[in-house]
């Protein structure tokens, strides 16, 4: 059975050590092997508040809406290094149609950005509470292949749950 990877992002002020216990619940033959990933973010200022913890990227307001300010720059950097997480993992083997990104909540919104801006198709992803962390200025970079990620399969499943 070919090696897959799942690349778990905390939300704000979490951190990737806490969230490893998700994975015990993951207890079917399929997930034998499987490689799981529980990266930290930075600890970094917010805008929202001043204050310092653990981030992907800056925060403007809370809660979030569709209107909220966005830093898109912030959002990119951020999903280079997620890219640069999966392109390690591609490089030590695993197809990329067996790379999994999910996330939580800022984690979630990292997720969304993460796979829809991946140049190759991934196998799919998993968002909880998370929100589109872009304009629609974004939308014209979303590769073809990153389409077909968020496309509907044969079975009528979804690969990106939301």
């Amino acid at each position: 059975m070919a090696r897959s990877f799942v690349l778990w992002l905390h939300g704000l002020g979490d951190s990737g050590p806490a969230n490893e216990p998700i994975k015990t619940f993951f207890t079917s033959a399929v997930f034998a092997n499987t490689k799981w990933s529980f990266p930290s973010a930075p600890n970094n200022p917010l805008s929202v508040d001043g204050s310092v913890m653990p981030s992907w990227f800056d925060i403007h307001e809370i809660p979030v809406t569709a209107d909220s300010p966005q830093d898109e720059g912030d959002v990119l950097k951020a999903v280079q290094k997620v890219h640069g997480m999966i392109d390690k993992e591609i490089a030590a083997g695993t197809n990329p149609d067996n790379v999994f990104v999910c996330g939580f909540s800022q984690g979630g919104a990292l997720t969304l950005a993460s796979i829809l801006l991946y140049p190759k198709t991934l196998g799919g992803g998993a968002v909880f509470s998370g929100w589109v962390p872009f304009n629609s200025s974004i939308s014209q970079r979303i590769t073809e292949d990153a389409k077909k990620v968020i496309s509907t399969s044969p079975t009528g499943i979804s690969h990106l749950i939301c």
